[in-house]
């Protein structure tokens, strides 16, 4: 039976049976339908034009000449009938066209279509989402701003950047809010915001601001993971020192983050266990430290836990805890793997070498040697705690570095016994910490030196060159230069270089025995290749200033001392070498900023002080220098330059007074020097104590026989209080004065070609010429006011006894004169008034 794909329609409506689909619809033709089924199989592939059977019309590509009544044989065989009324064309397709339109342009001499195209892109300029679109990019462009100023350190900038771009924000809500844009508000966008601006409050320390920034982002509940900030905010109250709300927000931080991030949950509690430690609270600490090394362990907390049981004072549970540290795995390839040999090809040996030096390797190395430093200082620390001396101490930590029953993968087996010998890494560690056992036997007070270099000379003997040979080396090499064996010291310096090439204080070692040598250039040579060995060398470094100092070079050994004093702060001789070479250099100014420098670490000590007095007092600042002079004798009593200097400063000033406890001070420093003696008594007569100063000037003429100054003192002080000794004093200096010309007649005399060494006899009695006994006298009246004063001082003495007259001396005279003895040379000679002083 035919049944028709069209109900029955209008024959007006041109597009009638076209829209309309059959209300019923048999699959059973499918299965015959040629055209369906070829469809069917180049479904994949582009369709091939199929050309018409015979018998059957085909559709052309325009209705024209089809007219109403006009038949048409569907492929199926069913009968389509044409509609087409009074002429009019049938369209093409059977559906309706979807609304496009064709883009190609059409003249339009009134632009029309401009006009229109216009007013809807001004329409979407003005548009609320193109507006928020905007606002979003400029807000992006003041974070990337604000990263960037604080990237290079203008934080104030990035502060700023960061505020301008939060008020930008809550701008774009209010006109989302306005707009009635509040669905789609950019949750990420305002979390970006707060969070810059509170990381910029942290860093220019604005405290209470960043965590009101923080408390506000964490109240936000529509953003993801906020209460992991938790954590920046207890950071900042351990900054500020509240360490109990630095206690409640990590564990509120730790309560909040889920099980599953595990590496984040033991952050938070390592820094709980470090927050214990500032409390003092070592036993939570330890309980911390402790889960962390159950859940993953590693060094840094390992060296944690051990210190808070040494805090704690337990020697077992420290133990405990370092073995615990020996048991983390360190899941790093050996060196040797990588080693190559002389038959290996050369693209092996390439590859080898790029595998040791790539990233990778330097990563390993760095972990390494965080691993070594956190178990040497460990061991270092307990060993002299775990046991009744440090020696037993150090040698249970070595015995476990040597061997010990691993808890993991990763040790090297060497037999079928319990214990098995560790990797080469710890073996490592053994000798590194067997080389500092050394050491610190040799600091102990009273130890023998056998046992050390016992053990040092042991890592030589293995002949195994490498850095434990080339540190025990070193070892050895300064201890015979501190026992003044230049030539052992020498020999061993040279074979700790020879072990490690690149080891600096070998080679500061051989410069100091050059130095010690005497040979200055070749002690400034190693220590210039210790200096390119290792830049860091401090020693080297000093000691190639010190020789430098030595040769005269001083423009070079003060750039040596600056560069020091960059790398080592405000060391002490560091900063005394500084002033020391600028006031070399005359520039005495900088010297003494230096000193100044000096004396705000050191300012007890005497020499510094000293020095800064003498500066000023070469300035001209007497009471300045008075002032720093003082303060050095107050610090070191001892100092005869110093008590010379306050001595003569108060003499000076007319205060004698004051100078004498000084020069006692230094006649007791120096009993058997004369000077200070006659400096105490001039000090006396100074002041007006005369009889006291006569009775000074007696001792020390007893104590000192020999001295003719002392004599020439009494001479004219007997003179002046009319004293019958005057006369005696007087005769025992003439004597001394012509034996002392006698002995050096003599000494002339027999000097060859003297003229003295004639035949001629001559007699020694009248050696001072015609008779004239007023010379030697006149002259001693010059010289008295020279030298009865400290030798030290310039200023003249200023007597304030009126001197007596010729007549009364010689009426004050005149009963006291006595005939001579026979030991008297004068014996036959009258003593005149011109025997007397003037």
């Amino acid at each position: 039976m035919d049944r028709s794909f069209f109900n029955p329609v209008d024959e007006d409506d041109l597009y009638s049976g076209f829209n309309e689909y059959p209300s019923v619809f048999s699959t059973n033709d499918l299965q015959e339908d040629e055209e369906f089924l070829h469809a069917l199989r180049t479904s994949y592939e582009k369709r091939p034009t199929l050309l018409a059977r015979p018998g059957i019309a085909t559709r052309l590509g325009t209705p024209s000449g089809y007219r109403q009544g006009t038949s048409l044989v569907s492929s199926r065989g069913h009968t389509r009938h044409s509609r087409g009324g009074d002429g009019g064309t049938r369209p093409m397709t059977a559906v309706h066209g979807a609304g496009y339109t064709s883009s190609a342009s059409m003249f339009d001499p009134s632009s029309h279509a401009t006009k229109g195209a216009s007013s809807v892109d001004s329409k979407l300029e003005d548009s609320p989402q193109l507006r928020v679109k905007q606002l979003e990019k400029q807000i992006r462009m003041l974070l990337d701003e604000s990263y960037v100023a604080k990237s290079i350190g203008n934080l104030k900038i990035a502060l700023e950047k960061a505020k301008d771009a939060c008020h930008k924000e809550r701008s774009m809500v209010r006109f989302q809010e306005q707009a009635g844009l509040v669905s789609a508000r950019n949750e990420d966008l305002c979390f970006s915001t707060l969070f810059n601006l509170a990381n910029q409050y942290e860093v220019n320390e604005m405290y209470s601001e960043a965590l009101n920034t923080y408390q506000s982002i964490t109240r936000n509940k529509l953003l993801p993971n906020v209460k992991r900030l938790l954590v920046n905010m207890a950071n900042i109250y351990l900054k500020m020192g509240q360490y109990m709300k630095t206690l409640k927000f990590y564990q509120m931080a730790l309560d909040h983050v889920p099980e599953i991030y595990k590496n984040l949950r033991i952050k938070i509690t390592h820094n709980i266990g470090l927050l214990f430690v500032r409390m003092g609270q070592y036993e939570d600490a330890c309980t911390s430290f402790e889960y962390i090394m159950q859940e993953k362990p590693n060094f840094k907390t390992g060296l944690h836990l051990v210190l808070c049981h040494y805090a704690l004072g337990d020697p077992e549970s420290m133990r405990k805890a370092f073995m615990l540290m020996l048991d983390i795995a360190l899941d790093l390839d050996e060196e040797e793997k990588y080693s190559t040999n002389s038959e290996a090809a050369p693209s092996w040996v390439l590859l080898m070498e790029a595998i040791r030096t790539d990233a990778l390797s330097a990563l390993e190395a760095r972990l390494k040697q965080e691993a070594g430093v956190c178990i040497l200082t460990a061991a270092r620390i307990i060993a002299p705690a775990i046991a009744d001396t440090p020696s037993e101490g150090y040698d249970w930590c070595i015995q476990v570095l040597r061997t010990v029953a691993p808890q993991h993968t990763g040790w090297s087996n060497s037999g079928s016994g319990s214990s098995v010998v560790r990797s080469g890494f710890h073996s490592m560690l053994a000798d590194e910490l067997e080389v500092h056992k050394v050491v610190v036997c040799l600091k102990g007070e009273g130890g023998s030196l056998q046992v050390p270099v016992a053990t040092l000379q042991a890592f030589v003997k293995r002949g195994e060159a490498g850095r434990i040979t080339s540190i025990a080396c070193t070892n050895l090499a300064f201890i015979h230069f501190l026992q003044g064996d230049i030539e052992q010291a020498e020999k061993y310096a040279e074979m700790a270089r020879q072990a490690d090439s690149y080891n600096a204080s070998a080679l500061v070692n051989l410069g100091n025995c050059a130095f010690a040598r005497g040979d200055l250039e070749q002690a400034h040579t190693l220590y210039i290749c210790a200096m390119e060995s290792d830049a860091s060398c401090v020693e080297g470094l000093y000691n190639l200033g010190l020789v430098n100092k030595h040769l005269g070079n001083h423009e070079e050994a003060l750039d040596c001392f600056l560069k020091l004093n960059s790398i080592v702060k405000h060391h002490p001789e560091i900063l005394y070498m500084l002033a020391l070479l600028h006031e070399l250099l005359g520039d005495k100014e900088q010297a003494n900023e230096w000193f100044l420098l000096l004396l705000g670490i050191v300012p007890s000590d005497p020499g510094v002080l000293q020095k800064v007095g003498m500066l000023y007092d070469a300035d001209g600042e007497r009471q300045l220098a008075h002032q720093y002079l003082t303060d050095s004798y107050r610090y070191y009593p001892s100092n005869l330059d110093v008590i010379n200097w306050l001595g003569s400063y108060y003499i000076k000033l007319q205060l004698p007074e004051k100078a004498i406890g000084f020069y006692e001070r230094a006649a007791m420093l120096c009993p058997d020097n004369v000077r200070w003696h006659l400096s105490v008594a001039s000090c006396h007569r100074l002041s007006g104590s005369y009889h006291q100063a006569l009775q000074l000037y007696r001792n020390i003429h007893q104590n000192f026989p020999e001295d003719a100054e002392c004599l020439r003192i009494l001479v004219r002080l007997c003179s002046e209080l009319g004293l019958k000794e005057a006369v005696e004093y007087a005769l025992e200096l003439k004597k001394m004065e012509r034996a002392k010309e006698v002995r050096e007649r003599i000494g002339s005399s027999s000097r060859p070609g003297s003229w003295r060494s004639s035949g001629r006899s001559s007699r020694v009695g009248t050696a001072l010429g015609d008779g004239d006994v007023s010379h030697p006298m006149s002259n001693l009246h010059q010289t008295s006011a020279r030298h009865d004063q400290p030798s030290s001082s310039p200023s003249s003495d200023v007597s304030v006894v009126r001197p007596q007259s010729r007549a009364e001396q010689a009426r004050a005279l005149a009963g006291v004169r006595t005939l001579p003895t026979d030991d008297d040379e004068f014996g036959d000679e009258e003593l005149g008034d011109d025997l007397l002083p003037e």
